[in-house]
């Protein structure tokens, strides 16, 4: 969509905020606010063809930036948006995170450094009310600590108030236990409280007294009206009617068409092996002559159905990756498995191959963490 149209559709909302979306990927970090009235992205920047196709294919009001983040900042939004550019309200974003040698001021004059350096440096072009910096768990112990302690202080050079915490989103209601750091920046005045639980683990009854709020969402809760395919095999059609509101809410707006929903090939030992794991099990618990010859200790090993999905990764549908192997079918997850463990909806859509498409899904932030973070970003910036 032209900056032009951009522009027009902006000049229907009048108290809306606009937010940047940086190291976009296929959007869900961005998500809950795409899909709050109240928000306007106004812009993405993304590195990866198929990432930012899918992007597009699916927010097509946003202007996606493709390219190197280097290229992208004030001067590249004001050359397309000219005139019409507004205040930035807000900045996301999740810089893929490497594992630095350097940490302290040296990690400005580090290349490593260069994906935070960038945010940093687009932070203080376009000073926006509040950022959101996502990033995985490993983070708080990188360099006993270290490295986190210098992107705070440098985000707080800036003036910002910054704060951050461990999330699960299984905790929001994703049906996965996928904990990832969430750093928030908030200008001198504003304060931001991080959104509260509204799903409970089932065995913590210490931390959450309150018995009607809802324990985790499970695998199966998930999934359960995908068809059972197996390997090699796909199928178009859903195998039940919506079981639960997860499901009713994943396919309220789904095409005709199941997309995406197949598994590719596996060779006959790899079935075998498969077949012989028992619901949650790993190749310890089936015969030494069917377990692989090497491995970690948590690859070839199945989900459970009555349990939320472990953290899914790009490799999703690969059985030798970490735990993802279907607690009854004798394969990995298929992509749409992938998506509805995100708590992406049916009828959203991933771009390029199969893998591509896995890299789309496994790198993204749960939609229902996103939904969380905007609904207390309104009121912070309300």
């Amino acid at each position: 969509m032209s900056s032009q149209k951009i522009a027009k559709t902006r000049g229907k909302k009048a108290d809306v905020l606009s937010v940047v979306d940086l190291f976009a990927g296929v959007g869900g970090l961005s998500y809950g606010f795409v899909h709050k009235s109240e928000f306007q992205v106004l812009a993405a920047n993304e590195i990866l063809h198929p990432m930012a196709e899918a992007y597009r294919l699916n927010h097509p009001g946003v202007e996606m930036f493709e390219g190197d983040i280097k290229d992208f900042g004030l001067t590249a939004m004001k050359s397309t948006f000219g005139k019409t550019l507004p205040e930035i309200d807000l900045v996301v974003g999740g810089p893929p995170c490497q594992a630095y040698s350097t940490v302290g001021k040296r990690l400005l004059d580090d290349p490593r450094g260069a994906l935070f350096q960038e945010y940093y440096r687009i932070l203080k072009e376009l000073q926006p009310k509040a950022f959101i910096f996502e990033n995985v768990k490993g983070l708080l112990s990188m360099s006993e600590g270290e490295l986190l302690a210098t992107i705070v202080d440098l985000f707080e050079s800036l003036g910002y108030h910054v704060q951050f915490r461990l999330l699960n989103a299984a905790n929001y209601g994703a049906p996965q236990l996928r904990e990832r750091v969430i750093i928030v920046g908030t200008s001198q005045g504003l304060r931001f409280d991080y959104p509260s639980h509204t799903h409970r683990d089932p065995e913590d009854s210490v931390a959450f007294s309150n018995s009607r709020m809802p324990t985790w969402l499970t695998l199966g809760e998930a999934i359960g009206d995908l068809p059972r395919i197996e390997a090699g095999q796909e199928a178009f059609e859903y195998a039940l009617p919506a079981q639960n509101d997860f499901q009713r809410l994943m396919r309220k707006d789904a095409p005709g068409r199941l997309m995406d929903h197949n598994s590719p090939k596996h060779n006959a030992q790899l079935i075998a092996l498969m077949k012989a794991l028992p619901e949650g099990g790993s190749p310890k618990d089936i015969p030494e002559e069917l377990r692989p010859k090497s491995g970690f200790p948590n690859t070839y090993c199945r989900l459970w159905w009555d349990r939320p999905s472990t953290t899914v990764t790009r490799n999703l549908g690969t059985p030798s990756s970490s735990r993802c192997i279907h607690p009854y079918s004798a394969r990995g997850l298929t992509t749409r498995e992938g998506a509805r463990i995100q708590c992406f909806p049916d009828d959203y859509r991933f771009y390029g191959t199969r893998s591509d498409k896995n890299l789309q899904i496994g790198n993204a932030v749960p939609t229902f963490l996103s939904k969380a973070l905007a609904s207390e970003i309104l009121r912070t910036l309300s």
